[in-house]
């Protein structure tokens, strides 16, 4: 799947949200799924991001986008119902979500990590997922079979020192993912849960991680699109309560 190669036509007719889509991975992967006929929900806190993406989807000639702008760490429940409520207004239904929105945080270790922080993180990383699928669920419950994507993290997995609150985020989204793909089987079989870890990628957030690091020997996050593409189209319809490496 890492070289899965992608009908053109993978997402025609889908509708699917990304969360962070303004930069980075999020900005590539909205892209993708509408170069691949998606109708793309590009959700941020930047406007002008999310415009630059939009511009750009409307000058390819893809299907056309809509700009959400929602700053997740202070959004509340009741901005999540209203989104719920704005898509099913538009579009009736929802065919996938790609979790990608983070904040890094500090890296510094667990003892001195500032508490204000740690909670904003765990805000973004975690408790926006929990609410924003449950604010959702009924509009993947009406799709012919949706994809939710969480993304990971390899210190999502095994904890290194001095990744604090971002590691404890990761863990948490690896034990959500799980959850949500072993409850919904049941209660939506129509809907799967998965979670990618990115790996080492050519990232503003990468760059604030690792300062020292040359970007140049990265790979792009246009070369780890074809795992974002098989996850949330029709060929992993099976695939559920998976944790993949892009890379």
């Amino acid at each position: 799947m890492f070289d899965y190669q992608a009908p053109s036509q993978l997402l025609t007719g889908k509708v699917i949200l990304v969360t962070g889509a303004g930069d980075g991975i999020g900005k590539t992967a909205a892209i993708t799924y509408a170069k691949h006929g998606a109708t793309v929900i590009l959700l941020g806190r930047t406007t002008k991001k999310l415009e630059a993406v939009y511009d750009y989807i409307e000058q390819q000639k893809y299907p056309q986008a809509a700009i959400v702008p929602l700053n997740l760490d202070g959004a509340a429940e009741h901005d999540y119902i209203e989104l719920a409520n704005t898509i099913e207004s538009e579009f009736g239904h929802l065919d996938g979500i790609l979790h990608n929105a983070s904040l890094l945080g500090e890296r510094t270790s667990l003892a001195t990590y500032d508490p204000t922080l740690f909670e904003q993180v765990m805000r973004v990383n975690v408790t926006s997922q929990l609410l924003l699928n449950q604010a959702l669920l009924p509009l993947l419950q009406k799709a012919e079979s949706a994809s939710i994507i969480f993304t990971s993290s390899g210190v999502g997995r095994v904890a290194k020192p001095n990744w604090g609150a971002y590691a404890v985020s990761k863990f948490a989204t690896e034990a959500m993912m799980q959850l949500f793909s072993s409850e919904l089987s049941e209660l939506s079989p129509n809907i799967r849960a998965n979670a990618i870890n990115p790996g080492a990628t050519r990232t503003n957030m990468r760059a604030s991680a690792y300062p020292e690091e040359n970007p140049d020997t990265l790979a792009t996050t246009e070369e780890i699109m074809p795992l974002y593409l098989y996850l949330m189209g029709k060929d992993s319809i099976d695939i559920n309560g998976q944790s993949i490496n892009a890379q």
